[in-house]
C-alpha cells in the first residue's frame, strides 16, 4: 500500500514544548491536512544535539516569567532524544508548570511525546526519525548522497543567496553537512569530508540536508515552516533533482497571539503596543497637561531679566508636566485595551519578543478549548491570528 501523503512540520524537542510556536506549527499542519484530506505529521527533531536550546525554558512565579534551564547528565554531543528525563526533571518541571503527564520513556523524547498527547488526540501523528524502522533502510541512499558531494552544491547556493541579499541563517560553508549518530547511545559527531562513517553508526544529515531526508522517509506533500526555516530551506533548491526527490510545497507558519477575552487588536495596534508608545493611543480631543502652559505668555512690562527667569521656570515646569502627558497617554491606552497597557505589552512581548517565541507550549497544550480556538483561527489563512484565552 502506498503511504498517504503528509503535511509535515516539526521542531527540535524542548522541555515543556518550548517554544509555544511549535504548537502553532503543529496545529497549522493539522488544519492544512484536514483541508487537503492528507495526514498531518509532526517531525520530532530528536536527532539534533543543541542541548542549550532544548534545556532553556521559562516558568511562572506568580505573574512573573522567569528563565529556567534544565541540566542533563549525558556526554556532550548526545542527541536530544537520548537526554535522560528523570524523576528529578519531572519534579522540577511540575514546580515550574504544575501537574504534568509522566513521560512515555525516561528521556526528553518521552517527555515531549507525553506533553503532545492533546495534539495526537486531534489527529496529528508524531514521528521520530530515530525510532522508525525505515531509518536503517535508508542508510545506503544516504551513503549515495554523501558520495555526490552535495556540500559543493550547498556552498554554491549559499553564495547565490547572499548575492541576492537573501537571509542565510544557516551557512553550509562553515557548518557540517553530515554527522554520524550512534543509535544505541545517541552520541552524534561531525563527519568531515572524506571521513568514513564507523560501522554500527548512522549517517545523520545536518540541518541543511534534513529536508531531503524527511522526504526520503515520508511522502511529504507540504511542509509548515517559520521564516528562518524557509530561509535555510532555500539551500536545498538545487538538490531535489539531484537526489531524485520532489520538493514539497512550502506553507508559511502564521503568528499567533493569545490575548485576554474581549481585547480588540489588529496588526497596527499590536505593533504600537510593542513599542510602548502610548502617546499614539491618546485621544486628540484632550489637552495635554504641558499644553496648558501655552496660555501663560510673559507680561511685556516685566523686563528682560524677569522674562528670562520666567521662561526658565516655565521650561522646568513643562518638563515635569510632560511626565503627566505620558501618564495621560497611558490612561488613554488603558481605556483602549481595558487594562494596564504595560502589563499587556509584557504579556504579549515577554522579554521584548513575541510570546510564542518565549512561552513554553505546555500552557497551551493543557487547554483543549484554546487549542480548538487556535485551530479555528488558523482556518482563515491569515499570517497574524489573535485567539482569546479561556476564561477562568
Amino acid at each position: 500500500m502506498v503511504p498517504q501523503p503528509a503535511i509535515l512540520t516539526g521542531q527540535q524537542i524542548g522541555a515543556g514544548w518550548t517554544p509555544a510556536l511549535s504548537v502553532v506549527k503543529a496545529l497549522t499542519a493539522l488544519m492544512e491536512a484536514r483541508r487537503k484530506g492528507l495526514r498531518a505529521v509532526y517531525w520530532m527533531a530528536d536527532e539534533d544535539h543543541d542541548r542549550q536550546e532544548v534545556a532553556q525554558t521559562f516558568g511562572f512565579q506568580g505573574e512573573r516569567l522567569l528563565p529556567h534551564r534544565f541540566r542533563f547528565q549525558a556526554p556532550e554531543g548526545t542527541a536530544t532524544g537520548w537526554l535522560p528525563w528523570t524523576e528529578t526533571h519531572q519534579s522540577e518541571a511540575e514546580t515550574l508548570w504544575g501537574a504534568l503527564p509522566h513521560p512515555t520513556s525516561p528521556d526528553l523524547r518521552g517527555h515531549a511525546l507525553a506533553l503532545g498527547q492533546p495534539l495526537w488526540d486531534l489527529g496529528l501523528e508524531p514521528f521520530s526519525p530515530t525510532r522508525t524502522p525505515g531509518r536503517e533502510a535508508i542508510q545506503d541512499e544516504l551513503e549515495r548522497w554523501r558520495a555526490m558531494d552535495l556540500e559543493v552544491d550547498l556552498a554554491q547556493q549559499a553564495e547565490r543567496l547572499l548575492a541576492e541579499g537573501a537571509p542565510l541563517p544557516l551557512d553550509p560553508r562553515s557548518q557540517s553537512a553530515w554527522f554520524r549518530l550512534n543509535p544505541r547511545t545517541g552520541m552524534r559527531r561531525r563527519l568531515d569530508r572524506g571521513e568514513l562513517c564507523p560501522r554500527g553508526w548512522w549517517l545523520s544529515p545536518g540541518a541543511a540536508l534534513r529536508p531531503l531526508m524527511q522526504s526520503l522517509l515520508l511522502p511529504v506533500e507540504g511542509v509548515v515552516l517559520g521564516p528562518a526555516e524557509r530561509a535555510y530551506w532555500r539551500l536545498t533548491e538545487p538538490l531535489w533533482d539531484r537526489v531524485d526527490l520532489q520538493a514539497p510545497r512550502i506553507i508559511p507558519r502564521p503568528t499567533v497571539f493569545v490575548v485576554p477575552p474581549g481585547l480588540d487588536l489588529d496588526a497596527e495596534a499590536l505593533a504600537t503596543l510593542k513599542t510602548g508608545r502610548w502617546e499614539l493611543f491618546r485621544d486628540l480631543a484632550l489637552t495635554l497637561p504641558s499644553q496648558t502652559l501655552e496660555a501663560l505668555p510673559p507680561d511685556p512690562s516685566w523686563g528682560l531679566a524677569l522674562t528670562e527667569r520666567f521662561a526658565k521656570e516655565l521650561d522646568r515646569t513643562r518638563k515635569r508636566l510632560e511626565k503627566l502627558d505620558r501618564r495621560l497617554a497611558r490612561d488613554c491606552a488603558a481605556r483602549r485595551f481595558g487594562g494596564d497597557p504595560e502589563r499587556l505589552r509584557q504579556q504579549l512581548f515577554p522579554f521584548d519578543r513575541p510570546q510564542e517565541r518565549v512561552l513554553p507550549g505546555i500552557h497551551w497544550l493543557r487547554d483543549p478549548q484554546l487549542l480548538q480556538r487556535i485551530l479555528e483561527g488558523l482556518e482563515g489563512g491569515e499570517p497574524l491570528v489573535f485567539v482569546e484565552t479561556t476564561p477562568h
